[in-house]
């Protein structure tokens, strides 16, 4: 796997929306499937919690989202989030 840290709990990050008003996603971490895919469910962080769809990464660290909420600016912004988590302590 590539040298990247990962989320592997419940967080929240900001996604600067191309058309509209940015926005806070709930990110949650998904089972892993095999070992070999890492996935997260994605929602809306407050009032009503709509699905967003998913992000999926590869062993690799390829990612794909599964979903059709997010331009592809914002999909990078939260594969990038999620692939360098890093929790402050």
């Amino acid at each position: 796997m590539m040298n990247n840290t990962y989320l592997f709990k419940e967080a929240k990050a900001w996604v600067k929306r191309k058309s509209g008003p940015d926005e806070v996603v709930r990110i949650i971490p998904a089972i892993k499937t095999e070992g070999k895919v890492l996935s997260y469910e994605l929602f809306v962080a407050y009032d009503n919690p709509d699905y967003l769809g998913r992000i999926l990464f590869d062993a690799q660290g390829y990612w794909i989202y599964d979903g059709n909420e997010f331009s592809v600016t914002e999909q990078e912004q939260l594969a990038k989030f999620i692939s360098n988590y890093v929790e402050v302590i």
